[in-house]
């Protein structure tokens, strides 16, 4: 049985322009040029340049009033059964959907490289067709990490092919004798003996730094020295010249070539930031940010139809429905491309102010602790407002370029009960790894040992995750001849 009933709620939502603006927060600098064309190209009634002259926009806004007079209110207009067809259409990718595609620059891979190869040998189509197939599952390294039995049943289901494991070890041995030298391998010690064999072993390293990898790689790869120097009864410098040999070995050599190595994206600071004696001077980069106003055709096409004399007809109502609802857009994007600059100053100031010891000197042993609430605090905005302006924002110093995100970090207490920043912890450590004797590296115990000396009184665990955080290894790795 239906009923009917009064049911009171009490709800919070975020209206499009709130969602609009915390998503521009998180878009840094170098990307927001290709958010606002986006827009641009979205909607019409967003135009690039000045806002209009005072006269232009009391017009512009006598339209909008006249657009919305009692006479002329567009929702009297549009009944239940006088829907826009664009209501009844279905789009699936909105205004607020994310595009988390990432842009793919054209160019040659190094597969292509390796089928240009292949092009070149003189080899039947039935070794050819293998090849390729072979080359066509070779991962971004370069490596083969599929089994050959299972590529075998691959080619027998997928393309009538029948071949066997030899046959597709040969053609595996065509591939490898291809450059980059070490591609087609199916591990890491074959990928580097493939490119030391490529090389002439008249010198004695060489042929060392072969049986190495050949007879000891396990013991290499544990940097178990003392064990392969007892079993090859060789000495220590020339143990040292041939790991010196295999260290300039490429481990993934399906990303040497230009078009093929991952693009670095250069860093774009959102802010720059100088420090003049005492006081500290920000700037937002605004270098990808062009001016924004409301197209100025669509304003007067606006105030044409309120000049119209009569009830407009089906036609012209959903025409009225779409320029006021793209210049309302403009006006939103505007609006929230100002609140955007406005926030990140906002929040930028805060966290200066907060660690203007550390600014004004660069010395990183003057970063107090801080945390997202402590600025959130400080600028009466939400935490999650703050963790996306420093997320992803870079400030330019007079002392580098650095994330926002590295100033944050939590407190610890020293034996004369200071509180100072865990990043000055890190600093010591890894002060102390890069002037420890490689020969005999620090472990986390003597790691431990040197920050209590210096009045830091951490447990081993916690160094070990500092060390971890740092991508230090541990000591056994970094242990050098």
């Amino acid at each position: 049985m239906l009923r009917q009933s009064l049911q009171h709620k009490l709800l919070q939502k975020l209206s499009p322009q709130q969602i609009q603006l915390m998503k521009l927060l998180q878009v840094p600098t170098i990307a927001l040029e290709q958010r606002i064309k986006e827009e641009l190209e979205e909607n019409p009634a967003l135009d690039e340049g000045k806002e209009e002259l005072e006269e232009d926009l009391q017009e512009a806004d006598e339209a909008e009033e006249a657009s919305t007079e009692e006479d002329f209110d567009i929702s009297d207009y549009l009944q239940d059964d006088e829907t826009p067809d664009y209501k009844l259409s279905i789009n699936n990718h909105g205004a607020d959907t994310e595009d988390t595609d990432i842009p793919v620059g054209s160019g040659v891979t190094f597969r292509d490289l390796l089928n240009t190869q292949l092009g070149l040998k003189n080899i039947s189509e039935e070794q050819k067709q293998l090849a390729e197939h072979v080359i066509g599952n070779l991962d971004d390294s370069g490596y083969l990490r599929r089994e050959l039995p299972a590529i075998v049943n691959d080619l027998a289901f997928s393309q009538n092919i029948m071949t066997t494991k030899e046959t597709l070890e040969d053609i595996l041995s065509i591939i490898q004798s291809f450059d980059p030298p070490g591609v087609g391998a199916r591990d890491l010690r074959e990928c580097l003996l493939i490119q030391l064999q490529r090389k002439s072993r008249n010198s004695l390293e060489l042929k060392v730094a072969e049986e190495v990898l050949g007879k000891y790689f396990e013991e290499f790869t544990k940097k178990h020295y003392d064990k392969i120097l007892k079993r090859m009864e060789i000495d220590d410098e020339l143990l040292k010249d041939a790991i010196e040999e295999i260290v300039k070995l490429n481990p993934k050599p399906g990303n040497t070539s230009k078009e093929t190595a991952k693009s670095i994206a250069a860093v774009v600071p959102d802010f720059m930031l100088s420090a003049d004696d005492d006081e500290l001077k920000i700037n937002l980069n605004q270098r990808n940010a062009p001016d924004l106003k409301v197209s100025r055709s669509y304003n007067e096409m606006l105030k044409g139809y309120a000049a119209t004399n009569g009830k407009p007809d089906k036609k012209q109502k959903e025409a009225i429905q779409f320029v006021k609802q793209k210049i309302d857009s403009a006006k939103w994007f505007i609006d929230a491309i100002k609140q955007r600059q406005q926030t990140l100053l906002f929040t930028m100031n805060a966290i200066a102010e907060f660690q203007k010891e550390y600014f004004l000197t660069g010395d990183e042993t003057k970063l107090k602790p801080m945390i997202l609430k402590d600025i959130a605090g400080i600028v009466h905005m939400d935490i999650s407002t703050v963790s996306r302006v420093a997320n992803s924002k870079y400030v330019q110093t007079p002392y580098g370029t650095f994330l926002l995100k590295s100033f944050f970090s939590e407190s610890l207490s020293t034996d004369s009960g200071e509180e100072v920043s865990t990043r000055e912890v890190k600093k010591i450590l890894q002060e102390a790894v890069d002037d420890e004797d490689k020969k005999k590296p620090l472990t986390d115990e003597k790691l431990c040992q040197v920050l209590k000396d210096k009045g830091y009184n951490i447990a081993r665990r916690t160094v070990a995750k500092y060390r971890e955080q740092l991508n230090i290894s541990v000591a056994r790795l970094r242990k050098e001849l």
